[in-house]
């Protein structure tokens, strides 16, 4: 009798890094949708039992219209996605891909900026 996966360690770690690796490739080189651009998948987090990954992406463009525009077409090439991703995977279920645009980078960004300011008024103030 085969053992229940949650005996084998990290191994939904290895399955989302899988995906988000076969994902990558199906998105930039089989996905014709003209409103998906060049996106980066940052992560992919998989509920135990496989059903549903949900798929964390960026882009360039801090555009709402460009990134809406590209949610919904991500949305829409969802199942066709989850076609090739099935075709890839060794695993007994194929997850439900649900994409969510990821603004940590932007985040990081900003307060990185935030800090520069705040370093740059305390070396000013230090000089005087």
């Amino acid at each position: 009798m085969a053992k229940h996966s949650k005996s084998i360690p990290g191994r939904g770690i290895r399955v989302a890094d899988q995906i988000q690796r076969d994902l990558s490739e199906i998105i930039a080189f089989e996905l014709k949708d003209p409103r998906v651009g060049m996106i980066t998948i940052t992560e992919v987090q998989v509920t135990p039992d496989y059903a549903h990954a949900k798929v964390f992406f960026t882009m360039l463009s801090d555009n709402r219209e460009v990134i809406q525009n590209t949610l919904n077409g991500l949305t829409a090439a969802s199942s066709f996605v989850r076609g090739q991703l099935g075709r890839r995977l060794t695993i007994h279920t194929t997850p439900e891909v649900h994409f969510v645009h990821d603004t940590s980078t932007a985040r990081g960004m900003q307060m990185s900026r935030l800090i520069d300011e705040a370093n740059a008024t305390r070396a000013k103030d230090a000089e005087e």
